[in-house]
C-alpha cells in the first residue's frame, strides 16, 4: 500500500485481521515512534475490556477492531516490546494497564505526554485537548467521548473519532520533545518515565488495597481487620470480573471493618448488606476473612497510616517550604505535583537528612537544595513587586 504524507492523511485504516493487523505492525517498527491510544469499557468488569486500539506512525493512521473474530493481537505485543520503536501515549497508566494484562509488560520504551507537560509548565495534568490546542493549534472532536467502544459494528464516524486521538498527539509529541530539548529537559521526563515503565505500577496488591481506603481511625484492630476486608474484597472481585465497588462499597468495607461482625445476623446489619448475601457462600467467606484478622497477634497489625515517630513538623515551617515550592515551581515553569508532594514537605520540615524525591536528581535543582538552605537558615525569602524572591 502507498503510503500517504501526514499532509495528505486518508481516512484511517480499519483493521479486523490478524493479516492486515501483522502488516501494520511490520511497517510500524520501521518507524521512530508510533502514537498509541485505546478504547476499552469497565462498568461492568473488575478488568479492563479492550474494544480499540489506535496507532498513528509519522505516516498512516490505523484503528484496529480488538473484538474483530478470530483477530490475534500477537503483532501488536511484538510493536509494543520493539525498543528501536518509542511508544507515545497522553495519560498512560489505563492504556499501559491493558497491554500489561494482555502482554505481560510493559510498552517499551515509552513518553507519556501528560507527564512531559507537566515538566515543560503546562501544569498539573493539563487536559488532552488543552494541550493539543495549545501546542498544535488542533480541535478535537469529542462527541463520541462516551460511545460504547464493545457494541458492533463499529460506525464510520466512532472510527474516525478514534483515529483522532492518536494524529493530533503527534504533533503534541514532536512540539514537546523540541520544547523540552530546548530547555534541556528531556533528561527530567526520562526520570518521570521509571515509575510508568515498572510492571509492577500496573499490578494491584490486594494486600495493601486497604490503605487507599484513608480510615480515620488509630484503632490497629480494626485497620487489620479493614485490611483482611479489603484484600478479601479485592480478590474476590478478581475472580468474578466485577467492578470492587459493585462487590461491596467502601462505606459498607468501612463499617464492616468497624463493627467486625461475627455471624450472618450482625453481617447483615451493615449498610448495604442483604440477608441473601450475609447468608450465602460469599457472606460465610467474608465472615471467615474478618475472624482470621481478628485472631493476629498485635504485632501483626498494620500500623496507622501518616503516623512517625518523632516531633511533628512546625505549620509555619511547612507553609514557608510551600511558598518556596510555589516560588521554584513559577521561576521553573514546572507543576509543583511533579516536584514535590504533602508528605514529601513534612519530612523536609522534620528530618535532617530526609530521603525523599525532591532531594535528588533535577528536583534537587529546582527545589530540594534551596528547601535544605531555608531549613538551615542560609536562605531567606522576601518580595520583589509581585513575586517570591529568594535572599542568600
Amino acid at each position: 500500500m502507498a503510503r500517504q504524507t501526514r499532509a495528505d492523511f486518508p481516512l484511517p485504516d480499519f483493521i479486523t485481521t490478524t493479516a492486515a493487523l501483522a502488516a501494520l505492525c511490520d511497517r510500524l517498527r520501521t518507524e521512530t515512534f508510533v502514537t498509541v491510544d485505546t478504547e476499552f469499557m469497565r462498568e461492568r468488569t473488575y478488568w479492563p475490556e479492550l474494544c480499540v486500539v489506535q496507532l498513528a506512525s509519522d505516516t498512516e493512521v490505523a484503528v484496529v477492531d480488538a473484538q474483530a473474530p478470530g483477530i490475534d493481537l500477537a503483532p501488536l505485543g511484538a510493536l509494543l516490546a520493539d525498543t528501536a520503536v518509542m511508544k507515545v501515549f497522553h495519560a498512560a497508566r489505563q492504556d499501559i494497564e491493558i497491554f500489561v494484562l494482555l502482554f505481560g509488560d510493559v510498552p517499551r520504551p515509552l513518553f507519556d505526554t501528560q507527564i512531559a507537560a507537566m515538566v515543560a509548565g503546562f501544569g498539573d495534568q493539563v487536559g488532552y485537548d488543552a494541550l493539543v490546542s495549545s501546542l498544535t493549534g488542533g480541535q478535537i472532536d469529542k462527541v463520541h467521548r462516551f460511545s460504547d467502544w464493545s457494541a458492533r459494528p463499529l460506525t464510520p464516524a466512532q472510527v474516525t473519532y478514534a483515529a483522532a486521538d492518536v494524529t493530533h498527539l503527534r504533533g503534541a509529541y514532536e512540539k514537546l520533545c523540541e520544547r523540552l530539548e530546548k530547555d534541556g529537559r528531556l533528561e527530567w521526563v526520562g526520570e518521570e518515565m521509571a515509575v510508568l515503565a515498572d510492571v509492577n505500577t500496573y499490578r494491584a496488591n490486594p494486600e495493601t488495597m486497604w490503605e487507599r481506603l484513608r480510615p480515620r481511625t488509630n484503632n490497629r484492630r480494626m485497620l487489620g481487620v479493614l485490611r483482611a476486608l479489603a484484600a478479601w474484597r479485592e480478590r474476590e472481585a478478581q475472580r468474578s470480573n466485577i467492578p470492587r465497588q459493585r462487590m461491596l462499597k467502601d462505606e459498607a468495607l468501612l463499617e464492616i471493618a468497624a463493627t467486625a461482625p461475627t455471624n450472618a445476623d450482625d453481617l447483615a446489619r451493615a449498610r448495604g448488606i442483604t440477608r441473601g448475601f450475609a447468608e450465602g457462600k460469599t457472606g460465610m467467606s467474608l465472615l471467615a476473612a474478618v475472624a482470621e484478622a481478628k485472631a493476629l497477634p498485635e504485632q501483626a497489625l498494620p500500623e496507622v497510616p501518616g503516623q512517625r515517630e518523632g516531633p511533628k513538623a512546625s505549620p509555619a515551617l511547612v507553609s514557608l517550604l510551600k511558598v518556596l515550592l510555589a516560588a521554584k515551581c513559577e521561576q521553573f515553569h514546572v507543576a509543583p505535583k511533579l516536584v514535590a508532594n504533602a508528605e514529601d514537605i513534612d519530612r523536609l520540615a522534620t528530618e535532617e537528612t530526609p530521603a525523599v524525591a525532591c532531594t535528588t536528581g533535577w528536583r534537587a535543582d529546582v527545589f530540594g537544595a534551596d528547601a535544605m538552605a531555608l531549613k538551615s537558615g542560609k536562605l531567606a525569602l522576601g518580595v520583589d513587586g509581585k513575586r517570591v524572591k529568594l535572599i542568600r
